[in-house]
């Protein structure tokens, strides 16, 4: 009986020791589950918030998006039609699950002469599943003016082989390519008809672009014509925002016309061209005549400063800008043009006579010289001209023209920026072959700076926004 009370009192015991050992084994079971619950939950949640994190940033583009797509149907609406101020909130959804976050929008627009040149967004978006889970982006809008380009040419023309271009080039005529070109060259032509004048004798049919330049992997023929007279700009609006008193006005000179220097502390000082010495000149148009381009005599009007936030200068006569003495200096934002509005009858010329550049190359200086007909370079310009800023020839041609004798020889010319032009360029010419006049070496450099920050009335391409600028921001 002794030894079975003791096999009875060794069962209980055992049976004790199973349950102590289950009780823990189910604790730490517990325990370890709950973590590994507690854990797959965490990283469930960490995966959905970076679900959130990614859809945020989709939501502030799609704001970016969105306003763009506002801007090509409203494009002078800088508060999302709701006539107040923002920010303006927006739901962002997916086509499938529909609402699944939203967009605020903090809208900005850069004015110059009353007129939007520019629009700045920054858009905020987050998921509704994780609101405070927000990602920001900024955007820049601009139009596409003619400073994506290094020339814009309505006319058939010749790049001679000493000629470096850096940026798009375009001629609504055919292109004889024999520089060197980094970037897409296009043509609006097929085919045209070279002549002497663009060295083909005899005269033959060509493709739309041919010659001895490389990268001939970057021509492009034939592309839409650019709309020259859509790019043109309409004068009498600046001329009314400088009349205004926005900008600055000079009438009719009643003489010869002006001469502008522009000084770096952003002041010109003007004078008035009583008379004007003549010099022997050929031009394709008017062969060998009588140029009245050198100054004889003028007089000091005064210095006059260039408002801040419009510097729009018009001219209503014949111009000279710069001049081999003392150069120009371009502050801030400047457009200069000369036009004559009065006389219908009339076009006016702008004539270069030395350095423009700018005070400094970081975008925050941009010029524009627009010419009613012509935009020349004077016979006494210096052996290496400067030139920063597009040069516009409205019903023209850009150039120089052709002056005989051995100073007439120039050596180099250099732009920073672009050249629009009605009419063939010509900066160089040759006589039997052999260069006899103008600028021996070329070398043209657009400015990818400016039509992000465009001085006022800058030309445009077109008159929907793109994308200039993108950043994600804190």
């Amino acid at each position: 009986m002794a030894q079975f009370l003791n096999i009875k009192n060794e069962i209980k015991e055992q049976s004790g020791s199973v349950l102590i050992l289950t009780l823990v084994f189910s604790a730490v079971f517990v325990t370890l589950f709950s973590g590994l619950v507690g854990f797959i939950y965490l990283q469930h949640r960490q995966s959905i918030q970076k679900v959130s994190w990614h859809e945020s940033l989709n939501a502030a583009e799609a704001g970016l998006n969105y306003y763009r797509w506002h801007l090509a149907h409203s494009p002078d609406d800088l508060q999302d039609g709701t006539g107040a101020a923002g920010p303006y909130e927006h739901i962002y959804s997916d086509p499938e699950s529909g609402a699944i976050g939203k967009f605020s929008l903090e809208i900005s627009g850069e004015n110059s002469c009353g007129l939007t040149s520019g629009v700045s967004i920054t858009s905020t978006g987050w998921a509704d599943k994780f609101p405070e889970v927000k990602r920001k982006a900024r955007a820049k809008y601009v139009r596409p003016t003619v400073a994506d380009y290094s020339f814009i040419i309505n006319d058939n023309v010749w790049v001679g082989a000493d000629h470096k271009i850096t940026g798009p080039y375009h001629s609504n005529g055919g292109i004889r390519m024999d520089g060197e070109n980094n970037s897409i060259v296009s043509s609006a032509k097929e085919t045209w008809l070279c002549t002497s004048s663009f060295g083909c004798n005899p005269s033959s049919d060509k493709p739309g672009i041919f010659g001895d330049g490389p990268n001939s992997n970057l021509w492009r023929f034939p592309v839409p014509a650019l709309d020259f007279d859509g790019i043109t700009m309409d004068l009498a609006q600046i001329k009314n925002s400088a009349q205004s008193g926005q900008g600055l006005y000079f009438g009719p000179s009643g003489v010869s016309g002006y001469h502008i220097n522009l000084k770096e502390n952003r002041t010109i000082d003007v004078y008035k061209i009583n008379s004007l010495d003549r010099i022997n000149a050929y031009t394709l148009e008017e062969g060998w005549h009588d140029e009245y381009s050198i100054i004889d005599d003028e007089s000091f009007l005064g210095n006059y400063s260039i408002p801040q936030d419009c510097g729009a200068i018009f001219i209503e006569d014949d111009l000279w800008v710069s001049d081999l003495a003392q150069g120009s200096k371009v502050k801030g934002r400047v457009t200069l043009v000369s036009a004559d509005l009065i006389n219908p009858s009339r076009d006016t010329n702008v004539w270069l006579g030395g350095d423009i550049e700018y005070t400094a190359q970081d975008g925050s200086d941009g010029f524009v010289l627009i010419a009613e007909n012509n935009n020349l370079i004077v016979s006494d310009s210096p052996d290496d001209l400067f030139l920063d800023g597009v040069y516009v020839a409205q019903k023209g041609k850009f150039g120089r023209n052709h002056y005989t004798g051995q100073a007439m020889k120039k050596n180099k010319l250099t732009i920073f920026g672009s050249v629009v032009s009605n009419d063939r360029v010509g900066t160089k010419w040759t006589c039997s072959g052999v260069f006899c006049s103008g600028y021996k070496d070329r070398e043209t450099n657009y400015d990818p700076k400016l039509s992000g920050n465009p001085p006022p009335f800058l030309l445009p391409t077109s008159e929907e926004y793109d994308f200039k600028e993108w950043e994600e921001v804190e």
